[in-house]
């Protein structure tokens, strides 16, 4: 375990090392230029934003929130706030006001660091409608002030370098760090309180999982929201490994910034990883059929190599060659250095886990919830096994109760959930998490999600039912983009999808697909109707969290004369 009490001290210890080691990168949107910031600008940045906090007078354990694109200034905005002894509350750019009324209402903060005058408008519709006024507020980007009180422009901070950010020092592992609200598929967000020693023990855990790769130059990228508790915990791990940082603002210019970027690491959701595999279906269709032949053995070859079956002389020496004709091509797609792309926040179907695998792609499903700092257990870079989310991590316990729910015990246990003792009593018993998932152990401790405890479909013959399993099947097509399937107390499973942009399939093309999907699918869970929509589930119509996850009760809301006509 390592010796840093709290995360603003690992952050300093790691600067001080590093001062003109470059750190923090990204494209300027105006001029196409990689800016980029050495560990000396992160720490003035996070000192200019410490001094001007520090300056404020607020009490221990106060809530700022953090309200902001990835980027730069995120980072030093986080530290910032936690080294005066506070809470930082990261929340997504993509919430409503209605969603910040809340959460100003539940954790009443004394400031907020917002990123643009969209936002920082967004949050102050919300303050005015629930009469809450904020103490402290500062922006990263200038704009013309039609006086708003209390606003200071990032900007205008201005940094004493004789004084030093030393308030940290007091702060004990087992001290709230952040409060992390669930973007729950149901109900409103709770508030997960994390401790400093919770994110710091999974920092220790994913440093053990990849210090092999640590390098001068490695490089992991950034994209989903750092307000996610596994993006937030990945910025602390490249502290940790004194790795380079490149933000990236939005999935629309992810391809073009993975290019230039060339990252070593990248963490993703599993939609990702379907999107990324079924467009590498759709261009492969436009290839000649010698090239779909040398695709095809690469992955074949190299799934057999996964699941460490001996390959013939005949079949090592045509692997060698596909590494060259076929692998090489498929990571150069990627910048050339990838050596590992992270699968979390829920389950990745095994074929695309084993077809990215097969193909030099290194994907290693982990497995974790906001309410454990987050990370569980994650695959090792020497041995993947795509069918599960790995071994448990260090200094984490994790048992199976009597129903094969997993119940988690450790440091990276939550401190509780912000204000909500009665739900904190009913996830935590007796020091153990309970998850709601379902699991088991393989002969090597590898843990295997088998189901959700509360996402399950239960049958009218009573049998349980997996949706993510069969939505994820179905999403396997390259035609299909999302889909939604029902049948809670019904005698078969109905499906609401949702075509790709650019599909041109037929009605009888899809009929067959799901034809043949149902082939491998016991009876229960075979697919017997389906109805295509055209509107797809996105954050912005609340049929999507901003972890992009489907809010399945609000698209059967919406489309319940549909879903109750295919039955």
């Amino acid at each position: 375990m390592s010796n840093y009490q709290n995360l603003p001290e690992l952050f300093f210890s790691k600067a001080i090392e590093n001062l003109n080691n470059q750190h923090l990168l990204k494209i300027n949107n105006s001029t196409n230029e990689i800016d980029s910031w050495t560990w000396s600008n992160t720490y003035s940045s996070v000192n200019k934003i410490f001094q001007f906090i520090n300056s404020q007078n607020l009490n221990k354990e106060e809530r700022i929130l953090l309200v902001s694109e990835n980027r730069p200034e995120w980072m030093a905005a986080d530290i910032a706030i936690m080294s005066n002894q506070l809470i930082a509350v990261p929340n997504y750019i993509t919430y409503t006001s209605r969603d910040f009324e809340h959460i100003l209402n539940d954790s009443k903060p004394k400031g907020l660091i917002v990123s643009n005058k969209d936002l920082l408008e967004t949050v102050l519709i919300a303050s005015k409608k629930v009469n809450f006024e904020l103490q402290l507020i500062i922006c990263f980007d200038k704009f013309e002030n039609a006086s708003i009180p209390n606003l200071t422009f990032y900007d205008d901070l201005i940094e004493d370098p004789s004084v030093k950010p030393d308030k940290y020092h007091s702060i004990q592992r087992k001290d709230p760090a952040s409060i992390i609200y669930t973007s729950g598929t149901q109900g409103l967000p709770k508030g997960v309180i994390l401790s400093h020693g919770g994110i710091l023990s999974n920092c220790e855990g994913a440093y053990e999982l990849l210090q092999t790769l640590k390098s001068p130059d490695l490089t992991f990228l950034t994209w989903l929201p750092l307000s996610h508790s596994y993006e937030h915990v990945v910025q602390f791990v490249t502290l940790m490994m004194e790795a380079k940082v490149f933000y990236n603002k939005s999935i629309e210019t992810l391809l073009p910034t993975i290019k230039v970027a060339k990252p070593h690491i990248m963490t993703a959701v599993p939609r990702f990883y379907n999107n990324l595999f079924a467009k590498m279906q759709i261009n492969l269709k436009n290839q000649s059929q010698f090239k779909q032949n040398l695709f095809n053995s690469a992955i074949s070859l190299g799934t057999k190599k996964l699941h460490q079956q001996k390959l013939s002389l005949k079949e090592k020496i045509l692997d060698l060659l596909l590494d060259k004709l076929v692998r090489k091509k498929v990571k150069n797609n990627f910048g050339g250095r990838l050596e590992a792309f992270v699968s979390g926040g829920g389950p990745l179907d095994s074929r695309v886990g084993e077809a990215l695998n097969a193909l030099g792609l290194k994907t290693l499903q982990g497995y974790g919830l906001t309410e454990t700092s987050p990370v569980v257990s994650c695959n090792p870079l020497h041995k993947v096994k795509v069918e599960t989310v790995g071994p448990i991590f260090p200094g984490v316990e994790v048992k199976l109760a009597e129903d094969s729910e997993i119940l988690v015990k450790g440091e990276n246990l939550m401190l509780g959930y912000w204000n909500n003792q009665e739900a904190t009593n009913k996830t935590i018993i007796n020091g153990w998490l309970h998850t709601g998932d379902i699991g088991e152990f393989d002969k090597e401790g590898y843990l295997k999600i088998t189901d959700r405890k509360k996402d399950i479909i239960v049958s009218l013959g009573g049998d349980n039912i997996a949706p993510s399993k069969l939505e994820n099947l179905l999403t396997l097509s390259s035609d299909i983009e999302q889909a939604c399937v029902f049948g809670e107390q019904k005698n078969y499973i109905a499906a609401l999808i949702i075509l790709s942009s650019d599909s041109k399939a037929t009605k009888e093309q899809i009929d067959l697909y799901i034809e043949k999907m149902n082939a491998d699918l016991t009876q229960p869970e075979k697919i017997k109707r389906y109805h295509i929509i055209d509107e797809p589930f996105t954050i912005e119509n609340n049929l999507m969290t901003p972890t992009m996850k489907v809010r399945r009760h609000e698209v059967e809301k919406k489309y319940s004369e549909v879903i109750n006509g295919m039955f």
